[in-house]
């Protein structure tokens, strides 16, 4: 089976620990970036059709990896998350904006 995606670390090893052979490269920055991207839509796509916390966890290790290769700081994003929502709110209001 061909899929040409980005794969959690041990994937390959679990593959082959069940007798199968995973035909793998390593990404360079580039398609890396680009792979981080396309797994993000995967993994949200995925909650939407089954609102796990198991899938909001991958969610979440894609947007900690997004995080690591941009080199943001964790401290760094969410002093940024804490003053957007002093600024703008949160969503904690379910507000729903029907026309301005």
């Amino acid at each position: 089976m061909k899929y040409d995606k980005l794969v959690r670390d041990k994937i390959p090893e679990i593959i082959e620990s069940k007798g199968g052979k995973a035909i793998i490269h390593i990404a360079d920055d580039k398609e890396y970036w680009i792979k981080l991207k396309e797994k993000l839509l995967e993994e949200i796509k995925e909650f939407s059709e089954n609102e796990s916390i198991e899938e909001l966890a991958d969610i979440q290790e894609v947007l900690n990896a997004i995080r690591d290769y941009k080199g943001f700081p964790e401290s760094e994003l969410e002093e940024a998350k804490r003053a957007k929502a002093e600024k703008r709110g949160a969503f904690k209001k379910r507000i729903i904006l029907e026309e301005s």
